[in-house]
């Protein structure tokens, strides 16, 4: 585990140092295309339930994240601006979470971070996901992402907690790109939408 977090602080500090041409022409995207906020503020829990501040980019009109609580993302809502579609599609949206892997409240490689409600309805199997520290990227997002449905992402998550390693981490590493690339794994799959667990 202190190989781990040594992992995260070189990851995210590299990427940030990398990314950041790109941060810059999101930013400038977001800013002249839609009213509102550039980054996405909201409470999501942790390791051990601990809740945190996680950071994304705005991908939304503003103020419709009281219109999409508790709902899936499909791709195709009028809630999403255009640059939001494109972010949401290649996960850029995730970006501003590297500062959240700076800061110790996430790390490269873990579930996602849950929503406060969702974490309530949690069974004790489930409880396990906050055993490891939400994640960018994770076991259940390199094997279907938001094609998946809330319990399956979970078994997936439950799984890698159980069975974690060094090894898995960067296993899941290098399957991100190709996770990412896959056009049916950005989206919910709307033959799969029900009221279970979602994310906003």
């Amino acid at each position: 585990m202190a190989a781990k977090k040594i992992i995260d602080l070189i990851v995210s500090i590299s990427l940030i140092i990398a990314l950041s041409p790109l941060f810059f022409l999101i930013i400038l995207a977001i800013k002249f295309t839609s009213k509102g906020p550039i980054i996405f503020r909201q409470k999501r829990i942790g390791l051990y339930g601990k809740e945190f501040v996680l950071y994304k980019f705005r991908t939304m009109k503003e103020g419709a994240e009281k219109e999409t609580v508790g709902k899936y993302i499909t791709g195709n809502e009028e809630v999403l601006t255009p640059v939001g579609k494109f972010l949401r599609r290649w996960a850029l949206d995730e970006l501003p979470q590297l500062f959240n892997v700076l800061k110790g409240d996430m790390s490269v490689v873990g579930p996602r971070p849950a929503l406060p409600y969702q974490v309530e309805r949690y069974n004790e199997r489930q409880r396990k996901r906050l055993e490891m520290k939400p994640g960018l990227t994770g076991w259940a997002q390199v094997n279907g992402r938001n094609k998946l449905t809330w319990p399956e992402r979970i078994e997936y998550d439950v799984w890698y907690v159980e069975n974690w390693s060094l090894w898995l981490d960067f296993k899941i590493m290098f399957l991100t790109i190709p996770a990412l690339l896959r056009r049916d794994f950005a989206f919910a799959d709307e033959s799969k939408i029900t009221d279970e667990l979602v994310e906003l």
